[in-house]
């Protein structure tokens, strides 16, 4: 047998007890899996090994593309789009500080600076995998600071792809090279940008119109293509391959086969997941954690002291009560897949000593064992912090998060300023994805069948083409209200609006310029005098102002998840606006097997049972908002609740634990029933006799004649000598055997 598929067998039986035990124990299943790691691993003697331990990281790798693959699908772009300064804060404070922890700690024991700086970027990132995996074992999704600690992840995880930028430029220029870094970031943004822009615009489309084809397993098939397809391409430029499996995820997620996708994805997930945890249990090396017993200790001790003391302080500073920022400050006190890239950054480069790999491993270990322990201790931590402050502290603290943002409507040149930046980055972006293309895959395509002049006069000619409604609305759009306003409310305004629209011109006459540069290799002023009346002459055009706008619209329509009737979850205005930070809106999915499908909302007298509010039912493609009091509930609906922390997790896990009390069923035969002489059923219909009410048996046929099998009609009599044909569990066809031929008998 080959040795992948017995390590494979030793891993899957670990885990499977492992799980069992932790389950029956209430303990989440993380803990199980590392666990079931240390077991299958070389150092624990007592059993088979893993074999090839380093097959068994490539599927771990796999198993985080999986793991941020489902997370991408939770967390849409919209989500992302709208999580606010709050999280973005809060991530690059906790990341700053945390980065100085571990400079500091690494200081303490003498390491060299590379080692020192190394260590200080593997403990600014929290592992995302761990803490999603910890919050779905634990329940604890519907709750408002887990949202809140996710937006955080995400936030670092994008921050991370620039630390390591920032690590490998300071490792082979021994010095930080600001020019290098900012390209980095620019990349970074570009290539994101159009990702979103891109995905958005393409993706939902294709999956519209290809869903007539899409069964089940075909979607599956797809979607892991595109999730493993934007690795790859993210892998390519020099960017996290979790990152690209996060990124199509969250593609995915504007469309509307999400559901789907998600169901589908999410035991595939489940087996490749567990493979990674297991295989963070298996790098636990006693001998090593001996050894390096000091600096191990020290730096958990540093985890966990510095998320929870700083990470609170930030999120706190951003604006959330205290109760919700401790709580998001004891769920991030570890470390994961993050550092591990870190430390193999190093490592790759040869900056870091030996030993901080190994150390880094061993406290991850450490620390993700105690995540789920730490979640549950920030509750009662925060009792015990606010029974210990003065109230003058606790009133202050009171008034700071409850502020009011007032709105300013008066800034209108801000507004207008923002919007104009934002979405002209945003048509830079694809018009430069155009030109890099044509550039570099196009052209010399072309150039290899065409002679030299028609080579470029077409080379030209689909450049622009494609370029077209791109450079239009990126000199003609006005970027909402705010420019009519300002254009109507003083004449004074008319000269900078003015001057905006010719520096438009420009700028897009300067990207349309690069093309006769590029494929004439003429000056830039004869290129841009060039360029300038075709840019007027798109701006002029119907056409392509009718592209232009087309485009635009589909783009909307697939960020808005606009499909027919189709109901996106999303969050209500209001949500954002509740008065008490305790009070937030959270999605609760009825599970198929749960007592409360068929019953109406006010037999379930959910307001009064649980002290929540049901806002709207989201039913497959249809949403039913403010719901009445007759009003079903089905399998598989998504209702969108508001209530606290404690109601909402009542509400959800008795909507999970009420279920269906099952009944044992035998499998379904098909039997001959005769209609004997003095049967209580001659004369009776099929409908009258309640064959299917008392016996539960369906008739599908009866037999007049040998050979001739009429269709059963609900009002056909039954005659003496009729063969009927019945189908039914075997114990209710003998019963009405029995009771037919008894009662012919007593007859």
């Amino acid at each position: 047998m080959a040795p992948l598929i017995s390590d494979l067998a030793l891993i899957l039986i670990c885990a499977g007890i492992m799980t069992l035990i932790f389950k029956w124990l209430k303990q989440p299943l993380v803990l199980g899996y590392i666990v079931a790691g240390f077991i299958a691993s070389p150092h624990f003697g007592w059993i088979p090994s893993v074999i090839e331990t380093e097959t068994i990281h490539v599927w771990s790798d796999i198993g985080v593309i999986f793991l941020l693959f489902a997370l991408g699908l939770e967390f849409s772009f919209k989500k992302i789009a709208k999580i606010g300064w709050t999280a973005v804060m809060a991530a690059i404070g906790i990341i700053f500080c945390m980065i100085m922890v571990g400079i500091f700690v690494g200081w303490c024991f003498g390491w060299q600076q590379m080692d020192c700086l190394y260590l200080g970027g593997m403990l600014a990132m929290s592992s995302t995998t761990i803490i999603y995996k910890a919050y779905d074992d634990m329940g604890l999704r519907q709750q408002h600071f887990a949202g809140l600690v996710l937006s955080i992840l995400i936030i670092e995880d994008v921050l991370a792809i620039v630390l390591m930028v920032i690590l490998s430029t300071v490792a082979v220029s021994q010095k930080f090279e600001g020019a290098e870094m900012a390209l980095s970031i620019l990349k970074l943004v570009f290539f994101l940008t159009l990702w979103i822009v891109a995905g958005v615009f393409l993706i939902p489309s294709i999956l519209r119109r290809l869903k007539r084809f899409m069964g089940p397993e075909t979607l599956l098939i797809v979607s892991l293509a595109l999730c493993f397809g934007m690795v790859v391409y993210a892998n390519a430029v020099d960017f996290s391959p979790a990152f690209g499996a996060f990124i199509m995820g969250s593609i995915l997620a504007e469309t509307n086969e999400v559901e789907n996708i998600h169901k589908i994805v999410e035991p595939v997930k489940d087996l490749f997941g567990a493979i990674f945890f297991v295989s963070v249990g298996m790098m636990v090396d006693p001998q090593m954690i001996v050894q390096y017993f000091v600096p191990i200790v020290a730096i958990t001790l540093a985890i966990i002291l510095g998320q929870t003391i700083l990470t609170s302080t930030n999120v706190l500073l951003s604006g959330q009560p205290l109760k919700v920022a401790m709580q998001c400050g004891f769920s991030l006190t570890q470390i994961g897949e993050f550092a591990f890239i870190i430390a193999s950054l190093g490592v790759s480069l040869g900056v870091t000593s030996e030993f901080l790999y190994p150390v880094v491993v061993a406290v991850s270990v450490f620390t993700t064992f105690l995540t789920p322990y730490m979640i549950r201790l920030a509750v009662p931590a925060y009792g015990l912090i606010s029974k210990s402050l003065p109230d003058s502290w606790l009133n202050v603290l009171n008034h700071y998060t409850s502020r009011v943002q007032p709105v300013n409507n008066d800034n209108l040149w801000k507004q207008y300023l923002l919007s104009t930046a934002k979405v002209s980055g945003v048509y830079t972006v694809v018009c430069c994805a155009i030109l890099i293309i044509f550039v570099y895959f196009v052209y010399p395509l072309v150039d290899a069948y065409l002679p030299q002049g028609w080579a470029q006069l077409v080379d030209v000619t689909l450049t622009l083409l494609c370029l077209a409604p791109f450079v239009r609305a990126l000199v003609a759009r006005k970027y909402g209200e705010q420019f009519h306003q300002l254009w109507s409310d003083k004449r004074t305004n008319h000269a900078p609006l003015f001057c905006m629209g010719i520096f438009r011109i420009t700028f897009a006459s300067l990207i349309v310029s690069y093309t006769f540069i590029e494929v004439y290799q003429c000056s830039v002023l004869f290129a841009f005098m060039l360029s300038l009346p075709i840019v007027l002459l798109m701006l002029i055009s119907r056409k392509v102002k009718q592209q232009s706008i087309l485009i635009e619209k589909k783009f909307i329509a697939n960020w808005n998840g606009e499909d027919g009737n189709q109901a996106e979850p999303k969050k209500p205005e209001y949500a954002t606006s509740l008065l008490s930070h305790d009070i937030h809106l959270s999605m609760v999915e009825i599970p198929t097997d749960s007592a409360w499908i068929g019953k109406m909302l006010k037999e379930l007298n959910v307001g009064t049972e649980y002290g929540v509010h049901i806002t709207s039912i989201l039913r497959g493609s249809q949403r039913i908002n403010i719901p009445g009091g007759t009003d079903f509930i089905l399998p598989n609906d998504r209702l969108q609740v508001i209530g606290s922390d404690e109601q909402l997790m009542r509400f959800a896990g008795d909507a999970s634990s009420c279920l269906l009390e099952k009944e044992e069923h035998e499998e379904m035969i098909l039997q001959q029933l005769i209609i004997v002489e003095g049967s209580p059923l001659v004369g009776m219909t099929i409908r009258n006799s309640a064959l299917r009410e008392e016996f539960q048996c369906l008739v599908v046929g009866v037999e007049r004649e040998p050979g001739a099998l009429q269709q059963p009609h609900p009002d056909m009599p039954f005659r003496e000598g009729d063969i009927v044909w019945l189908v039914g569990e075997q114990r209710h066809i003998l019963k009405l055997t029995t009771n037919n031929i008894n009662n012919a008998q007593n007859k």
